[in-house]
């Protein structure tokens, strides 16, 4: 009767951290987070339409309870939220983790991918292997995928083109790398959270917003500026669902090999679906009266010139023998 008990209370425990083999009846349920609401595209087009994918392929083996629009924890808290308990699983928005995903902010370097879908496959693959592996390993969690955002436009009350037009505006970034940004345009990055940014430009705190268009219509900054640029390319952001380490590490072979696969293609489409959401959201804009433009070629040259310091001095500042390294490869993969 011990011998049946040990046992017992054994198969309860590995239960409960999912070591059961797949498509068994134990089921586990991941408390998730994001700083994303529901209606968000990145919510839309990946994370709901991940978890419901993970949940169907398993057979239900694998469940999630949503905290998303930070219901859970802040959008600069989410890591500590999952390495604390509070959390089992968050998309993480890297650059508001720099402290501990350094070299994970290399994306929010300017001047490189083009579109998401481009920043996103090089994501992916520095993420399945390598330093920005590495790093989320080392904080305790796993990446099981990774995905970018558009390039960054300009969102501001007033035309903003050549660097000069930027001399001492605050202006809205993701982080210290995009910080970097603002700085070499002269003007001064506030790093404020998504949720905030649309009253702190509608009281006037904020000049402009350097964001992803895609991301405009979730957080309806579209009503409070006049002028949104087309064609610029002020860094990237990347979003990283992670699953604390000791959890991962439990669930079966099978389980993980799912979420990892169905991870990959739930990051393909919502990157081809923000790409392809952009020219309907600039012709809506501009019709409801919001000037749309693209910098000319003049003024792409000089705010380019700008910014070449903006890599070497993030390799600067990071402060890591793999900086160097990380740089290199990026610049590869956005370049194929």
């Amino acid at each position: 009767m011990k011998l049946l008990n040990t046992v017992r209370a054994t198969l309860t425990g590995l239960a409960a951290l999912g070591l059961t083999s797949f498509g068994a009846s134990a089921e586990t349920t991941l408390r998730l987070g994001d700083f994303q609401a529901t209606g968000h595209i990145i919510s839309v087009e990946g994370t709901t339409r991940w978890m419901a994918a993970v949940q169907e392929a398993t057979n239900g083996e694998v469940k999630f309870e949503h905290f998303p629009s930070q219901q859970a924890a802040k959008s600069k808290a989410q890591l500590d939220a999952v390495n604390n308990g509070i959390l089992d699983a968050a998309l993480l928005g890297a650059l508001y983790h720099a402290e501990a995903l350094p070299l994970n902010s290399v994306v929010g370097l300017p001047g490189f991918y083009s579109t998401a879908q481009q920043g996103t496959e090089a994501l992916q693959t520095m993420l399945k292997d390598g330093p920005l592996r590495d790093e989320f390993l080392a904080a305790g969690v796993t990446p099981i995928f990774g995905f970018v955002l558009p390039p960054y436009q300009v969102l501001a009350k007033k035309h903003l083109g050549v660097p000069a037009d930027w001399n001492g505006l605050d202006i809205r970034t993701s982080g210290s790398t995009q910080a970097m940004t603002a700085r070499a345009l002269g003007a001064v990055g506030i790093s404020i959270p998504g949720p905030e940014v649309y009253t702190a430009v509608e009281r006037g705190r904020l000049d402009a917003v350097l964001f992803p268009l895609p991301s405009v219509p979730g957080y309806k900054l579209n009503e409070v500026v006049s002028h949104i640029s087309s064609n610029g390319s002020f860094g990237g952001y990347s979003f990283v669902m992670a699953i604390r380490s000791d959890l991962f590490d439990g669930l079966s072979a099978d389980v993980q090999a799912k979420m990892i696969e169905l991870g990959g293609e739930a990051a393909l489409h919502v990157a081809m679906a923000q790409d392809e959401s952009v020219q309907g959201l600039l012709t809506q804009w501009k019709a409801d009266g919001i000037d749309t433009y693209s910098f000319t070629d003049a003024e792409l040259v000089e705010i380019r010139d700008n910014l070449i310091a903006v890599s070497s001095d993030w390799v600067e500042r990071i402060k890591s023998d793999s900086a160097a390294e990380v740089l290199d490869q990026y610049r590869t993969l956005t370049s194929q």
